[in-house]
């Protein structure tokens, strides 16, 4: 006899209402989504741990996390080597994501400077200048093609160099690269590093857990400030860098009278390309021929992010909801590049009768149909996917249920862009910034990045762990599918300061921008990164990254890509929290590596906890750690200045050569 399913109530699965109200008719259709499919399949309570090896065919060896040093493997290996191969590999197959994501714009970027790829240009000139300035490329009186050339060149090192340091380590602020030196962990070229932790993690290789440990950070810093940063620089030089634009998430973005597109992925130049091809007259007048209003191009996960932020196309919904967003029968067509892609998209498109396309070589999905995407000839894939789409609604067939949600917020905050808005065109500093928590205003920042997943709450976490921190003057950086999520819960708006502690809302107010900054998707944790960079280098708040009253966060992580993002964080020097779950066995050697010898060394350190009030507390808790070694942490008294006091201010040193009105 067949075992019964458990059906779960959807208010325990999501706070999203819009996928709870997906959720409900999916099952009331006899769809099954990841949330159903998620109850029915439990996890692996050796393999959750990470106490499994499975890296020889002696195996599998099943250690006991009650007992992890009652026995070894066949070949010896304890606990802790096992772990730390589990975790090397996991940082190798996400930094590997990310790399060749950011390995693509820059074959993208080089057949642009060489002239080979006409659809794509040279968006944001400035920014290029100022990205090849940064890792010391001459620019002065140069033509601007010159100065890419030059660029091309320099950044393919982050890939192919086999010895010396990455373009990008530059950037790294001075104290936090000597202790890179000192622990040997600077990155030489990614696939260097890939190549050498895959190798050391094989059975046999490297059997000393902190050796592992070492080339993980290594590993991990090539795509934080390698393949991430360049994937993220490329694309703001060839596509534009984001500033803040108003834009709607949710599936109420979706159009019962339009032809409902949307690309689900992380590469954006797919993403340009069809924002171009749903312009096209000619196509909207078949839509039109075809009875539909126009035709509605909407994201969703990371490429949905980006341009979000870089032209405010509305948002579907992040990871979780990739599967119900189709069962609302409104989308006529769904294309897909890399990652977080579920396989059981296939089935749910078939369920409702959308058109679910493959367009990447590296991600097809058996059964699918594949229309491939070449950035020499973009238009050619998306204009038939928004034909194929147009299609589809002349022939829709299936009743249309579309939730009546939408979310406006403010997003598109690079740190371009936050340098301009804290000090203005003329003296665009970190300045600002540095001084309000200096004073005390703003107690320190935190990055909620990451993804969402069907073994917690949807959204949950992420909104329940912001709230608690802007609550408590804690300034919030956010990428990925967290963002959504905050933007679903409308706290990415700048009357979200009414959430806020006093000193963070009065911040706000004054600047105009909400106490949460979207600034992307997953590689554009590489801004968070610049941002940490800027605060060490404008003073005042010590001389490392290190140092800074700043912590990160992914409270509901779910791939290998968010575990590398975690130890370029913790290698960069932020305690890093993860919520959910943990893959380590508690009170062994390498757990407490993770959790306090590599603070011990320099670096930052891994936190962990299920709650996400929890994790604020966490996170707090280190912010006045560090706000208390810089002797910050009693908050100024805050004194009004009468006109005899302005007037001696001209005797000021401080003060004495300002021409303008301090910002």
């Amino acid at each position: 006899m067949a075992k019964e399913k458990k059906i779960v109530d959807v208010n325990d699965l999501t706070i999203c209402e819009a996928t709870a109200q997906m959720i409900t008719k999916s099952r009331e259709d006899g769809v099954e989504t990841a949330f159903d499919r998620a109850q029915n399949m439990k996890p692996c309570p050796i393999g959750a741990d990470s106490a499994c090896c499975k890296h020889c065919f002696m195996g599998p060896c099943r250690l006991s996390a009650k007992d992890p040093y009652g026995k070894v493997g066949v070949c010896g290996a304890t606990i802790d080597t096992i772990m730390a191969r589990n975790f090397a590999r996991m940082v190798a197959a996400g930094t590997a994501a990310h790399t060749d994501h950011g390995m693509h714009m820059l074959d993208v970027f080089r057949g642009v400077v060489n002239g080979e790829i006409s659809d794509y240009g040279i968006k944001d000139e400035k920014k290029l200048v100022a990205v090849a300035a940064s890792i010391g490329i001459e620019t002065d009186g140069r033509e601007i093609m010159d100065i890419a050339k030059d660029l091309y060149v320099e950044l393919e090192r982050t890939y192919t160099q086999v010895e010396g340091e990455i373009p990008f380590a530059k950037r790294v602020p001075v104290k936090t690269l000597e202790m890179w030196r000192k622990n040997d962990i600077v990155p030489r070229g990614a696939m260097r590093e890939i190549m050498d932790i895959m190798h050391r993690s094989t059975m046999g290789v490297d059997q000393d857990y902190g050796n592992i440990m070492k080339q993980c950070s290594r590993t991990a810093l090539s795509d934080g400030w390698g393949g991430s940063m360049v994937a993220t620089e490329l694309s703001d030089i060839i596509f534009g860098t984001p500033k803040p634009v108003v834009a709607d998430v949710n599936m109420g973005c979706l159009d019962e009278k339009q032809v409902n597109i949307i690309i689900h992925g992380h590469e954006p130049n797919l993403f340009e390309s069809i924002f171009a091809s749903v312009s096209d007259a000619a196509l909207v007048e078949k839509a039109k021929a075809l009875g539909a209003e126009g035709i509605n191009l909407v994201g969703m996960c990371c490429s949905g992010a980006e341009m979000l932020i870089r032209h405010g196309v509305p948002h579907a919904g992040n990871f979780m909801s990739t599967e119900t967003v189709l069962v609302t029968g409104a989308v006529d067509a769904m294309a897909v590049d890399v990652q977080c892609i579920k396989q059981g998209l296939a089935k749910v498109a078939d369920c409702y009768d959308t058109r679910l396309f493959t367009t990447n070589p590296k991600g097809r999905i058996e059964g699918v149909e594949h229309i491939e995407f070449d950035d020499h000839n973009p238009k050619e894939c998306t204009d038939r996917i928004v034909e194929l789409a147009i299609e589809r609604y002349g022939r829709r067939s299936k009743p249309v249920e579309i939730p009546n949600i939408v979310n406006r917020g403010v997003h598109g905050f690079s740190h371009e862009y936050i340098n301009y808005m804290l000090g203005g065109t003329f003296r665009a500093a970190y300045t600002p910034l540095n001084d309000n928590i200096i004073n005390g205003r703003i107690r320190g920042v935190a990055g909620v990045v990451g993804c969402t997943t069907a073994r917690s709450k949807q959204d949950f976490s992420h909104v329940e762990l912001v709230k608690e921190l802007i609550k408590n003057d804690v300034l919030v950086l956010q990428t990925g599918c967290s963002q959504i999520a905050l933007a679903k819960a409308e706290l990415c708006t700048p009357e979200a300061a009414r959430f806020a502690g006093a000193g963070l809302a009065e911040v706000c107010e004054t600047v105009g921008m909400p106490p949460v900054l979207g600034m992307g998707s997953c590689v554009d944790n590489s801004r968070i990164l610049i941002a940490a960079s800027e605060m060490v280098r404008e003073g005042g708040l010590g001389e490392s990254i290190a140092d800074l009253p700043a912590a990160g966060c992914a409270p509901e992580w779910m791939s290998e890509k968010a575990i590398a993002i975690g130890q370029y964080f913790v290698a960069s020097g932020v305690y890093t929290v993860f919520g959910g779950t943990f893959p380590i066995v508690e009170d062994t050697k390498f757990f407490k590596l993770l959790f306090g010898g590599l603070e011990e060394q320099g670096l930052g350190k891994w936190g962990f906890a299920p709650d996400p009030i929890e994790m604020a507390r966490l996170m707090i808790e280190h912010i006045d750690k560090k706000r208390k070694a810089l002797g910050i942490d009693k908050q100024r008294e805050r004194i009004l200045v009468g006109m005899e006091e302005r007037r001696d201010m001209s005797n000021n040193p401080v003060t004495k050569g300002c021409k303008g009105p301090m910002h």
